[in-house]
């Protein structure tokens, strides 16, 4: 039985779901993890009635929140810590902007790769050559300029989405197998110093049983 107000639906092997859960620890909320056993399973009730079909999802005694960026927003809402929390609007200019969108967009394409079972099919088929060579050339724009879109992120900042989301992709990659980030050194020195935090320790990836 849940013993917390909050419970996470998703998977403990998702890398959406991981965001949430980094928010979930870095804002002090416990949360609990409510797993979708099956990702082919059509029904709503098993995401937490989203109609998408997709994690993760909150389950708050108000209300649910789809997806990761509103499960973060509402954790950060109701979390009595106020940690100065850099949220993708507050990205001005195009180096932020697209840092931002070419995460996100990487982190929609490993799973598209990681559900349709292209890894395995990529030199056969056309969608999945496109998706990889995406993947591949988000990740080499991504290394060339993340150092200086870090940079530019504000100083006195506790948190961002978008240090958080690149994090997330570049273990999960690992995790998944689907990509070495190992021929990007930035990328990586990145991924070593934001892992060294609590919050990314104890949501370490890890298949459900």
């Amino acid at each position: 039985m849940t013993t917390t107000a909050f419970t996470i639906i998703g998977r403990s092997s998702s890398t959406f779901t991981r965001v949430t859960r980094i928010f979930a620890a870095e804002l002090g909320i416990p949360c609990a993890l409510e797993v979708v056993r099956d990702l082919k399973s059509l029904q709503t009730t098993d995401y937490g009635d989203n109609p998408a079909l997709k994690v993760p999802s909150l389950r708050t005694p108000e209300s649910t929140w789809f997806g990761a960026l509103n499960v973060c927003r509402e954790l950060a809402r109701v979390s009595t810590r106020q940690p100065r929390i850099v949220w993708p609007e507050m990205l001005e200019g195009p180096l932020l902007a697209n840092t931002q969108e070419l995460i996100l967009q990487a982190m929609s394409t490993e799973v598209g790769l990681i559900m349709s079972g292209a890894v395995e099919q990529a030199s056969t088929a056309f969608h999945a050559e496109k998706m990889t060579r995406s993947l591949a050339g988000s990740l080499a724009w991504l290394d060339t300029h993340v150092e200086a879109a870090l940079a530019a992120l504000p100083h006195e900042r506790d948190l961002s989405y978008l240090e958080v989301t690149l994090f997330c992709l570049l273990a999960h990659l690992n995790f998944r197998k689907v990509m070495s980030t190992a021929p990007y050194e930035r990328l990586g020195r990145f991924q070593a110093v934001f892992g060294a935090r609590p919050s990314c320790a104890e949501t370490e990836y890890r298949f459900d049983t």
